[in-house]
């Protein structure tokens, strides 16, 4: 959901250093601003060994070896951080060595809540929405008056079939689908009811021949580079996308839209295994990452919505006056979330995504 490209923003290693005075953090590339790390450093005394990665998948292949080594990792909470959570890879967090848990956001800490009880094991790092990322040029020449801030943009057959010749794409995600098909349908977004997600797969079976390709990272490339003129994904992913095209040599025009039907509210969060070497330098991190001068400055590095409430004064109005970045209270009340289900229901869920790729 992040930036695909891996650049360590420190020292890059190929495993976590152990040993005293040191946080082993596992993260994101560019995710959070390197001078303020260097910050902590000077002032705590502890050494950072700071890696990154790609995608969750690698980061949850890490977890669950059983030996990390890792104090600190951020993974997107759902369906990743619920999974491990269930398998017990994460510790408990000591509040009491939390200062400045305070400065969080309430709404998002009450959303993670969902995932995360009590938010009892991680906290918030940087959040967006999934929705409508579109090649401005290429959409209007096919239908002027194209419903981009809708879900029918993916969701309906008379609209979908008009980009089939300029490309559409859409995440190669189950958990981030079908609960927008569901939300389309004006359905529980987060109904685990059989027929539910009949009736869902059923929707996007019906796009199904004019979607190009299942992908959950290589529109980015396709819509800055003009190779797709529709894609349905990751907030960050379609502003990224948009700015390399912006800086390319046929520069493209490429926007996100909100569907007003409402989005998918993703949240990263931060994270302390239970094998951690130094869990009290972990804990100390984590209380770092809540400095709202922290979170601040790595929002304006990312470009990416933060969910540290006192570090809103600190920002960019570029950032926080854009209503995609931090949209208003009307649309952030049609967000939702969803819950990881039972181990069946994934497996059905997952049954039916696969009948859907294969277009049966």
């Amino acid at each position: 959901m992040r930036l695909y490209v891996l650049v360590s923003l420190l020292s890059l290693a190929a495993g976590p250093a152990l040993g005293q005075g040191k946080v082993n953090v596992y993260n994101w590339s560019d995710y959070i601003a390197p001078k303020e790390v260097e910050r902590f450093e000077k002032d705590s005394g502890v050494k950072v060994n700071y890696t990154t990665y790609d995608s969750n998948e690698i980061l949850d292949a890490k977890l669950k070896t059983g030996y990390s080594g890792y104090d600190v990792v951020v993974p997107t909470a759902s369906p990743f951080f619920v999974r491990q959570l269930a398998a017990n890879l994460y510790q408990p967090l000591d509040k009491s060595k939390l200062k400045n848990l305070k400065n969080l956001d309430p709404e998002i800490m009450t959303a993670l809540a969902k995932y995360d009880p009590g938010n009892a094991h991680a906290i918030p790092w940087m959040w967006g929405t999934t929705g409508i990322g579109y090649n401005v040029v290429e959409i209007k020449k096919r239908m002027p008056d194209a419903p981009v801030d809708s879900l029918r943009m993916v969701f309906d057959p008379a609209v979908v079939s008009k980009f089939k010749d300029c490309g559409v794409m859409i995440l190669d995600s189950p958990t981030d689908v079908l609960p927008a098909a569901l939300n389309y349908l004006g359905l529980d977004p987060d109904s685990k009811k059989p027929e539910d997600l009949a009736k869902a797969a059923a929707v996007v079976k019906a796009v199904r021949p004019y979607i190009r390709k299942f992908h959950s990272s290589e529109y980015i490339n396709a819509l800055a580079g003009g190779d797709i003129c529709l894609a349905f994904g990751y907030s960050g992913d379609i502003f990224q996308a948009r700015d390399r095209a912006a800086k390319a040599k046929d520069k493209r025009d490429i926007a996100y839209a909100i569907p007003k039907e409402g989005s998918l509210l993703w949240i990263d969060v931060a994270a302390i295994p239970k094998d951690a070497p130094d869990g009290d330098e972990a804990l100390r991190f984590l209380d770092f990452m809540m400095d709202p001068k922290v979170a601040a400055a790595s929002s304006a590095l990312t470009g990416y919505a933060n969910a540290n409430k006192a570090a809103l004064p600190l920002m960019p109005k570029s950032i926080t006056g854009n209503p995609l970045i931090y949209p208003p209270t009307d649309v952030r009340e049609r967000f939702y979330t969803v819950t990881a289900g039972t181990a069946e229901q994934v497996r059905d869920r997952t049954r039916l995504w696969t009948l859907i790729k294969v277009g049966r």
